[in-house]
């Protein structure tokens, strides 16, 4: 079985003095309670034969139903999430509103072996957030590209 990959846009903003990057809630019964640990940069998973960049650009959009901002790409490297994954994700400045996204979906068996079939948003939110609480929301290992992306200095 070939490692999965996923690859995302994690936007960035400045307000004032300080940055904040848009990070998307997870859909879906199982991160409905939940706060810290199920925000995320969108992103989602790719074969090997697309280009990773492609891939996150696609995913933006599929994931928002927006398409992805133009502007410079600052590469903020790889993580290891627990379950194995590796993410690669770039850091592009850009406005959004929160409220234009026009998720994708995806639909899974719900309640568990019920035999029901539901569909439930890729994202049912998006916010913007300082870094600080950034951190305390986003999936752990996520949390390296905050702080590439502070190092940068942008």
């Amino acid at each position: 079985m070939s490692q999965r990959r996923s690859a995302g846009l994690l936007l960035f903003r400045h307000t004032g003095d300080r940055i904040e990057v848009l990070l998307g809630h997870m859909g879906g019964p199982y991160f409905a309670k939940k706060d810290a640990g199920a925000w995320t940069v969108p992103k989602g998973e790719y074969e090997p034969d697309e280009p990773a960049w492609d891939a996150a650009r696609r995913e933006f959009q599929e994931e928002l139903g927006l398409p992805p901002p133009d502007g410079e790409a600052l590469p903020l490297g790889e993580v290891r999430q627990a379950g194995g994954k590796i993410v690669t994700a770039w850091a592009v400045e850009a406005g959004l509103d929160p409220a234009s996204i026009d998720p994708g979906t995806f639909t899974m068996e719900w309640p568990p072996r019920s035999g029901q079939l539901r569909e439930f948003p890729e994202l049912d939110r998006v916010a913007w957030f300082g870094l600080d609480r950034a951190r305390e929301l986003i999936v752990p290992a996520q949390a390296a590209f905050l702080d590439r992306l502070a190092e940068q200095g942008r």
